[in-house]
């Protein structure tokens, strides 16, 4: 039986023989896959245990006994194996009983003792090199099916957003606004969180990646409010920055600048466009207002069964933007001791256009 998770897997293996060893000795036998979000890509495994295998004589699951039985029901046409010592031991003991001898890995993945223990136990003729990228890119060209579940992710996390603008009031707490948007999110079929909710009032709304706490909401306080809902293992990733009560000129400035910087780099988001250039894009508009040095962070990133994937959308990123890529366009404006507005969307590459996945207005609110 074919299945996406097959063709997967058989669209990397006929790639196996064209990845070039570090050293520039041959090409890749096998490709150890450590990363669970990949494993589950090939497979549907979705257990948090594991590292696959893959080589033309087949795919191996190396796994832990609370593994076994949930890997023979959610996988095909894949070898389970239950790991009798450490996770690095079994997975050099089945290299070296398999005859592999050139198994490509990913490095950012591997720790130095991991790789060690590998070396130890499949003996000394396996030649082990760093061989990255192949699976992400394919998980980065998204198919039809992946890019419709991420439509509805994208529009459960609008809908979750747009509730939580309604419990807004002052007196309630960072806190309690985040684990209600948390539990909105489950409410709506969603599985979890893609991160930890962030919502930031007043000053701390300078702080990119603030932390939810016990401070409360104050009269004319900056609100940035990001969140992601994982639904069927795809994510989504949005944000708004909102005021409750009246916005400053200068907070109104500051949000027109964000907003057209965003727009600006959502119409330069094309199939054959660097992420180089979808980040200029941004900088030069906030750079007319005289704002980009308060751009702190990169204008984006990809998304999918993570919510940090390739390609990263920074500046001087030489990557080419191809049809099924997902990626989040964010530009923001951090002023530390006063406040931060960002705005965040996400975005599919389609070969003849682009579509915006979240569709909740972008205007300046006040509530």
């Amino acid at each position: 039986m074919t299945t996406p998770f097959t063709q997967r897997r058989r669209a990397v293996i006929s790639q196996l023989g064209a990845r070039r060893l570090a050293a520039g000795k041959g090409a890749v036998d096998s490709l150890l896959i450590t990363r669970p979000a990949s494993c589950y890509y090939l497979t549907g495994f979705t257990g948090d245990a594991g590292a696959l295998v893959l080589s033309r004589r087949g795919t191996t699951l190396v796994t832990d006994g609370r593994f076994t039985a949930q890997a023979r029901e959610q996988t095909s046409g894949v070898r389970i194996v239950q790991q009798r010592r450490s996770l690095p031991a079994a997975i050099g003991e089945f290299v070296r009983a398999a005859g592999l001898r050139k198994v490509g890995f990913d490095a950012s993945h591997i720790t130095v003792a991991q790789l060690g223990a590998m070396r130890k136990a499949a003996g000394g003729r396996v030649q082990w090199t760093a061989s990255e990228g192949l699976v992400e890119a394919w998980r980065g060209r998204k198919d039809s099916q992946e890019l419709a579940t991420m439509r509805r992710a994208a529009i459960l996390a609008g809908q979750v957003l747009e509730g939580a603008l309604k419990l807004l009031e002052p007196g309630v707490r960072e806190l309690e606004i985040a684990s209600e948007i948390e539990y909105q999110m489950r409410q709506l079929g969603a599985s979890g969180p893609a991160f930890e909710t962030i919502v930031a009032f007043g000053e701390r709304s300078a702080y990119p990646h603030a932390r939810a706490g016990a401070k409360r909401l104050r009269k004319n306080e900056l609100v940035v409010l990001d969140l992601g809902a994982i639904l069927a293992h795809y994510c989504s990733d949005i944000t708004r920055t909102v005021v409750v009560g009246r916005a400053s000129a200068r907070i109104r400035q500051w949000h027109k600048a964000v907003l057209e910087a965003e727009g600006a780099a959502i119409e330069a988001v094309k199939a054959g466009v660097s992420c180089g250039e979808v980040d200029a894009a941004a900088r030069n508009v906030l750079a007319g207002y005289r704002l980009d040095h308060y751009f702190v962070h990169s204008t984006g990133h990809g998304l999918g069964l993570e919510v940090h994937e390739d390609p990263r959308v920074a500046k001087g990123q030489k990557h080419i933007l191809e049809p099924g890529n997902v990626i989040t366009i964010e530009p923001g404006v951090y002023v530390p001791g006063v406040g931060g507005i960002r705005i965040e969307d996400d975005v599919a590459v389609h070969a003849t256009n682009t579509e915006v996945l979240t569709r909740i207005p972008r205007d300046l609110i006040e509530i």
